[in-house]
């Protein structure tokens, strides 16, 4: 996941203004179950540290390999059944897909990505360290979203040793390009979803230094991601002897990218920046061809059509250079994540829950890092929520981290939920 950090905060702020009031009464904890999440609290920490030690970027076979060796083998411990799928595209990978059945009525899936955004190498600056008094554990990919899977893994062995079955089919998915878009995974990820009651998707919370509160939010919107190309053909020719026969391609690419930037701006639910831009040829010629790339966040489904168009209008309606050509397409890569009311409602009772152990939690509306959890929830059918992962920050930057004691109310909370939801 890749969250802005400033809108990030700023729905956050907002939230905790528009937090959902709960019930004045509060629950007491399950006290068997928060003994159990924190006797399991060690093991989570070996098992994160196993993984934290794999270097493991989108681009990383070998780690993602060794990846979902260790994620397999804890899922077959815990009595899933399981498979491994070779990834389409991308860098050659495998998705681990876990399933279990029950004997209750409910579709589960958890989920959560094995990939990160660091190179090769990155444990020789940045490795495993525990600061105990500053309440932290960092490493490369320790919170987004490594936290996550061995959160997932030990509130699944917790209820397994419980011998709880209150489900009809637990789903574990853990993919391997979540970083890069998750191209190979994610339609795998809609489809699997399609099936389910519910989807608790385990990026990581943020913590509490940023939050102001006595707990740890969770994500009920996120938004979609897509790529705006712009390409210019022009004419070349020779730059000293004869520029006048040429014709342009970069100034008129300058020239569109400086009247285009702000076309969303009258757009609800998108927002466009163009982030790259190239051109093709030796010093000493006229461009013939250039092109730039733009970044898209959608927050409303069907914005970025709206965009497209409005860029095709506005490059139609302006040109610098004659005879040159301009196009723009828009291409979509991860759907907008937008909980509803049905995952609004799982909110609410993992905000309940969260109550029981005196920790509050406040619900982040909307945030501009894209997320699989708007794969989870393309075809409406399921709940989903996200962030129900170990809180941290740092996230794709040096030091990140995981708070220490946000470790057993966050198990606690996914084993509780867990159950809750079983119920319905």
């Amino acid at each position: 996941m890749t969250p802005r950090i400033p809108a990030f905060l700023s729905s956050i702020a907002l939230a905790c203004g528009l937090a959902i009031a709960v019930s004045a009464a509060q629950a007491a904890p399950d006290a068997a179950l928060l003994a159990a999440a924190e006797k399991a609290q060690p093991a989570l920490v070996d098992n994160l540290k196993e993984m934290v030690l794999v270097e493991s970027g989108s681009l990383n076979s070998d780690g993602l390999m060794k990846m979902a060796d260790i994620t397999e083998a804890r899922l077959k411990a815990l009595g899933f059944k399981t498979q491994r799928i070779k990834t389409a595209s991308g860098a050659p990978a495998e998705i681990v897909v876990g399933t279990l059945k029950g004997t209750g009525k409910r579709k589960v899936m958890m989920q959560a990505h094995m990939d990160t955004v660091y190179p090769d190498g990155i444990l020789k600056t940045q490795g495993w360290r525990v600061d105990t008094p500053g309440n932290r554990i960092y490493g490369p990919g320790i919170a987004d979203d490594k936290g996550g899977i061995a959160l997932i893994l030990a509130s699944l062995k917790i209820l397994g040793d419980a011998g709880w079955k209150d489900f009809d089919t637990l789903t574990v998915v853990f993919n391997t390009d979540e970083e890069v878009g998750s191209g190979a995974s994610g339609e795998l990820i809609a489809t699997t979803a399609e099936q389910q009651d519910y989807v608790l998707s385990f990026e990581p919370t943020l913590a509490k230094a940023f939050t102001k509160a006595k707990g740890e939010p969770v994500l009920l919107g996120a938004a979609g991601t897509a790529q705006a190309t712009l390409d210019v053909k022009g004419r070349a020719s020779h730059a000293g002897a004869a520029p006048e026969l040429g014709r342009n391609a970069l100034y008129e690419l300058s020239h569109q990218i400086l009247q285009t930037r702000d076309v969303a701006k009258d757009i609800p639910g998108v927002a466009l920046n163009w982030t790259v831009a190239t051109a093709t040829g030796p010093i000493n010629q006229i461009t013939e061809k250039a092109q730039a790339l733009g970044d898209i966040r959608i927050t409303q489904p069907g914005a970025e059509k709206k965009l497209e168009a409005a860029l095709q209008a506005k490059i139609a309606g302006s040109k610098l250079i004659p005879d040159t050509e301009t196009t723009v397409k828009v291409q979509t890569n991860r759907p907008a994540f937008l909980a509803g009311e049905k995952g609004l409602a799982v909110a609410k009772k993992a905000q309940d829950i969260y109550k029981e152990i005196d920790r509050e939690m406040t619900f982040v509306p909307m945030t501009g890092g894209g997320t699989d959890a708007g794969f989870a929830g393309r075809s409406g059918k399921p709940a989903v929520v996200e962030s129900f992962g170990i809180a941290g920050f740092g996230y794709h930057a040096k030091d990140e981290y995981i708070e220490i004691d946000s470790i057993v109310p966050r198990i606690y909370l996914t084993t509780r939920l867990l159950q809750e939801l079983g119920k319905q």
